[in-house]
């Protein structure tokens, strides 16, 4: 059986689809076949753009390819796609729970991260500079890891 996940943040052009190709390597480093992966933004201003360029870069530098992603918008529907939604911080956790109604499991993406503290979010490196895109690829690793690990565990 197909497990879903959809990861989330604003626009959906730099953290979230960083950790959907992060986490789609690491389930498949892990043998973690039967998991799908997707990425979003709670905001559709981005909608149909490519992955920001930066993002890309850090991306390709870690021997990673995001240049097929576009950016698409998390709508209500969505709940019934996907066993689990995973937030980048806790502005789109809370748009997300909103959103929901009640419906599907959303919680931070680095929650699964065993080393971050409770609460920890995925800071949004969109206006810093490079060391931003690098931290945001230390914590989806770590989170991917994480993860990984939970979901072969259940």
């Amino acid at each position: 059986m197909t497990y879903r996940i959809c990861l989330v943040c604003m626009g959906n052009i730099c953290r979230s689809p960083m950790a959907e190709v992060v986490l789609r390597d690491t389930l498949a480093e892990h043998g973690l076949t039967e998991v799908e992966v997707d990425s979003a933004g709670t905001g559709g201003w981005h909608a149909g753009d490519p992955m920001d360029s930066r993002a890309l870069e850090t991306l390709a530098g870690a021997g990673l390819d995001g240049s097929s992603h576009r950016a698409r918008q998390f709508t209500r529907d969505w709940f019934g796609r996907y066993d689990l939604v995973l937030a980048m911080d806790d502005d789109n956790l809370r748009a997300l729970r909103k959103l929901s109604g009640g419906r599907g499991e959303v919680a931070l993406f680095r929650s699964f991260d065993p080393a971050a503290p409770e609460g920890a979010e995925v800071p949004d490196p969109y206006y810093g500079g490079q060391d931003g895109f690098d931290e945001v690829l230390r914590q989806v690793r770590a989170a991917a890891e994480g993860l990984a690990k939970h979901l072969a565990n259940r």
